[in-house]
């Protein structure tokens, strides 16, 4: 059997461009890997917390050996410090786009693939002062500001989501619904690219994400959170990466491992639930792969 066949993917063209979502440790990586080895391509970042030079093993990022296996493009190319967004992966992805070769993108990220394939608003870039304000606000409070439109179209539990369209309508005076309502034509037409969403379910996934975690700190996690001790800023989106806070609290003693488990792994299920409704949401008519059939 090959390596394809057993995703059903026997019949995927090798110059078609593929896009790969799904929820954390659904094996989105391997699925990747297993198309690049068989067909050619380069694997190209689709998630948020991989960008960071900071993080390897915490952010389950491909391993060196990984690496030597197939060509792989925009992991671990950002400084732990460096402000991220968007916009930022949406230029970086573009000369992956060219035609030149065939790109395999894959994350978790459901924003990036979103507009990736459906545009970005072109939105001012957020004054220092404002996103600093930002920081010190209540979630209940910036969702007050927001208009009707942009709080139906955001993950309202999602501090990161809410803070960022509180932060577009203080710099812009424009809610972000208004923003979003002129958006450019997308990077990647749906129907020119291969998209695949992994469907996991709780029962499936929650075994995989305790067993990830544990070969995390068994491959070295606790010596990447040690030489982040000293620049750990909880306010940067590098230091929220899952794991992160409770594995730096465990290395100052403020927890001990297990419960430091216990935390992470809670933290790493509700990620992977928001995720699921995403993907479920906004990726509709997507390819859907089984991970239980994987």
């Amino acid at each position: 059997m090959s390596k394809l066949t057993k995703y059903g993917l026997s019949q995927l063209s090798p110059e078609q461009p593929v896009l790969i979502a799904g929820p954390t440790a659904s094996g989105k990586s391997s699925l990747a890997l297993a198309i690049a080895e068989t067909q050619g391509g380069v694997i190209v970042n689709a998630d948020a917390s991989q960008i960071y030079n900071c993080w390897r093993v915490i952010t389950a990022c491909p391993s060196k050996a990984e690496e030597a296996r197939a060509p792989h493009a925009l992991y671990r190319h950002t400084d732990y410090n460096t402000s991220h967004s968007t916009g930022h992966w949406l230029r970086e992805v573009a000369p992956f786009l060219d035609g030149t070769q065939r790109p395999i993108i894959v994350g978790g990220t459901g924003l990036y693939f979103t507009a990736l394939t459906q545009g970005l608003a072109d939105i001012p870039t957020t004054p220092p002062d404002v996103r600093l304000q930002g920081d010190t606000l209540d979630l209940t409070f910036m969702l007050d500001q927001l208009d009707p439109d942009t709080v139906s179209r955001i993950d309202v539990a999602n501090r990161a989501r809410v803070q960022r369209a509180w932060e577009v309508l203080t710099s812009t005076g424009r809610g972000l619904a208004q923003w979003q309502d002129d958006t450019p034509p997308p990077l990647v037409e749906p129907k020119h690219s291969f998209n695949i969403v992994l469907d996991a379910d709780k029962e499936w996934l929650t075994p995989r994400i305790e067993q990830r975690f544990d070969m995390m700190i068994d491959e070295g996690a606790m010596d990447e959170i040690a030489g982040m001790d000293d620049r750990y800023d909880p306010t940067l989106s590098s230091c929220r990466a899952i794991g992160v806070p409770e594995l730096i609290k465990c290395h100052r003693g403020e927890l001990d491992l297990q419960t430091a488990r216990e935390e992470a792994c809670i933290a790493t299920r509700q990620y992977a639930k928001r995720q699921r409704t995403w993907f479920r949401s906004k990726m509709k008519n997507w390819n859907l792969i089984n991970t239980k059939e994987m």
